[in-house]
């Protein structure tokens, strides 16, 4: 895994009023935390190797119900893939300028929504957290504001194609990989992108994020069950089997109708 990335709230966020954490909440900080760090530590031998962040046959175990909460499941959310009502929602904390986000988007993810998104079991909501420095916060400004014209998930694929980090995320690189996702309004989207609503939602991501103990990107819930770096396939697929298995024996999640 990549090397662990140890972050404290840049002060676009410290400003922000603190979120209380009820105590299952701050349990599932640390864990994810610890996890974090584990799962991306220089030798813990690859995306597998980290024992921490492995799902356990019992589809309770590792579960903090409190977490189920971060799901916001607004059918309009244009950061969002999948059906609102969905039985299992995966939550994505990640940057753009993150290696093993790349390799999590390029890899795994199109798996997930062949296998899960389209038949309705999945829904994937991003979270931007950004904690690479200002072109981080600036790329993903910019997805927020790729998204206000539809064309988030264009966006995020065009920024993590191989080789896309490497040439940075200046405004220049910005407008290109939106004129790549097919952004119809250029203006607009540079205007979007340095206002004050996608600095707001960037920073409310990161709350978020911070607030359930992430350090390192990417971080992920699955239906409150914490899993932190870019694991293998199956560890995902274990996650969300066992999710869904459980979501068969509760009430129908709030939501709307689909996306």
């Amino acid at each position: 895994m990549s090397k662990p990335t140890t972050t404290s709230k840049p002060t676009t966020t410290s400003r922000t009023k603190p979120i209380m954490i009820v105590s299952g909440v701050a349990v599932a900080a640390v864990l994810l935390g610890v996890v974090s760090f584990t799962a991306t530590r220089p030798d813990s031998g690859g995306a597998s190797g980290s024992s921490a962040a492995e799902v356990s046959a019992d589809p309770n175990a590792g579960v903090y119900p409190q977490l189920e909460a971060y799901a916001r499941r607004d059918a309009a959310d244009k950061l969002a893939l999948g059906r609102a009502d969905a039985p299992v929602v995966l939550i994505e904390y990640a940057d753009f300028k993150c290696g093993y986000c790349g390799k999590f988007a390029r890899d795994t993810e199109p798996e997930l929504v062949r296998k899960y998104v389209e038949n309705g079991t999945l829904r994937i909501e991003w979270r931007n957290f950004p904690i690479f420095g200002e072109e981080s916060e600036a790329a993903a400004r910019a997805s927020w504001a790729a998204g206000q014209q539809g064309r988030f998930w264009e966006f995020h694929r065009a920024a993590y194609a191989e080789g896309a980090k490497e040439k940075g995320f200046g405004k220049e690189q910005l407008n290109a990989l939106a004129k790549e996702a097919g952004v119809p309004d250029l203006a607009r989207f540079a205007q979007d992108t340095d206002g004050a609503a996608a600095r707001a939602a960037v920073s409310k991501d990161q709350e978020q994020a911070y607030s359930i103990g992430a350090t390192s990107t990417p971080s992920f819930l699955v239906n409150g069950r914490p899993i932190a770096g870019a694991q293998p396939m199956e560890t995902f697929t274990a996650a969300i089997d066992a999710a869904a298995r459980t979501a068969k024996s509760a009430p129908a999640p709030k939501g709307g109708a689909g996306e």
